[in-house]
């Protein structure tokens, strides 16, 4: 997706608005099918999306309008952190807008106030360490809507050259949207393709992986080599389905995808370890009683048993779609999420829900040893890793 010299990777559609460029990671066509709570705002929030380009400059600026999400009670930020530079595949720095942007606060029941803003400018400096033209990323904040309005540089702008590496499409929730992470480049899908040399293409919302039509009708019509799911937490934390409806959804999910990638390679993640909800149903929420952000769930093990779903049960189910499906599906691998993140990880749980950024760091480095290296899942026949013992790796999916 180009905009003159510049092109825009990492995201579905991109919008003008009278501030400037937004990006949207979904296609303009579903925005009518979009439930009435927070998908659109996950949506825009551009885990993954990067502006590319080729210069000879020793500086660019960047200037945008930001809009930033505040929880209620907290200290609103005083600029925009987390744009990341790269610079012939390197990161090179870390850039702020000295301005807040547009601040909106909410809690659990949504948005309770909006204060609009000016927009700001990120600049970076001493890019010219070396002469000559380089490839040149700048990483949008992973956590914050951006609306592009203008790039200058000291030297002239120029197409980049085409990414490298596979496209690589991942879909999964707010553990793949990666929020708590520290930088963009530092969310776990980001981190494995870096270290696997794949052109990401981030699909992962906050609290929206939910089986949606529109959302599998989008990667059906998405060109990718690679495309990985990690399905199951968001169904149980919100409680949105029973087992009875989660089964038959997860067949049609992967039927569309099929529709329009018979052959691409289908990875397909169960949820990774969360304590509160290994054997409970949720829903899953904010305990009203903490002095800090703390998740806890409300179903109890006995409910499991009348249909309602642990991540227990989730990874079971999985694994067994996976197995049914991959008699006739060659393509279709599995990989248990505990392998990612497990019980040995808890420590780096800070709000007993989502990873910290060293969980995350964690998480990337893993998924690209056990699914994205030489002869493992994407490239080659995978192995699957075992549901009950993540650290063996067994015929079907994972690493040789």
């Amino acid at each position: 997706m180009s905009a003159g010299p510049v092109e825009w990777r990492g995201n579905l559609d991109l919008e003008r608005t009278e501030a400037g460029w937004l990006p949207h990671r979904l296609p303009r066509w579903t925005r009518d099918q979009y439930p009435p709570d927070s998908l659109q705002d996950v949506v825009l929030e551009p885990s993954g999306v990067r502006l590319a380009l080729r210069t000879a400059a020793d500086t660019l600026e960047l200037s945008l309008l930001a809009t930033q999400g505040v929880w209620r009670g907290d200290v609103p930020p005083a600029r925009v952190e987390g744009f990341d530079l790269v610079v012939d595949g390197n990161v090179a720095a870390a850039g702020m807008c000295e301005k807040p942007g547009t601040i909106v606060v909410f809690d659990e029941t949504g948005v309770l106030s909006r204060t609009e803003a000016e927009p700001g400018t990120v600049r970076f400096s001493g890019l010219q360490r070396r002469p000559g033209a380089h490839e040149i990323e700048i990483w949008l904040p992973h956590h914050t809507r951006v609306e592009v309005s203008g790039l200058r540089a000291d030297a002239p702008l120029l197409p980049p050259t085409p990414a490298p590496g596979p496209l690589w499409l991942h879909h999964g929730s707010s553990i793949s949207h990666c929020r708590e992470a520290l930088r963009p480049t530092g969310t776990w899908p980001a981190v494995a393709a870096r270290l696997a040399g794949m052109n990401l293409l981030n699909l992962g919302f906050g609290g929206q992986a939910q089986l949606d039509g529109f959302t599998a009708r989008a990667i059906r019509d998405t060109p990718a080599d690679l495309i990985s799911l990690k399905l199951g937490i968001n169904v149980v934390n919100g409680d949105t389905m029973r087992l009875r409806a989660f089964l038959p959804a997860v067949h049609a999910f992967l039927d569309t995808i099929r529709e329009g990638h018979p052959q691409t390679p289908i990875l397909l993640i169960s949820p990774i370890h969360s304590p509160s909800v290994e054997d409970r149903p949720g829903p899953t929420l904010v305990d009203p009683a903490s002095a800090k952000p703390w998740f806890i769930t409300h179903g109890t093990p006995s409910e499991v048993g009348e249909g309602r779903l642990s991540l227990r049960l989730i990874r079971d189910t999985l694994a067994a779609v996976a197995e049914q499906r991959r008699a006739g599906d060659p393509n279709l691998h599995y990989l248990a999420g505990p392998a990612l993140f497990g019980p040995d990880d808890v420590d780096h749980l800070p709000d007993n829900l989502h990873p910290d950024p060293v969980g995350y760091q964690l998480m990337g480095e893993r998924f690209a040893r056990l699914a994205l290296a030489p002869g493992t899942a994407f490239r080659a026949t995978p192995e699957v890793v075992d549901t009950a013992n993540p650290s063996e790796v067994h015929r079907g999916m994972g690493g040789r």
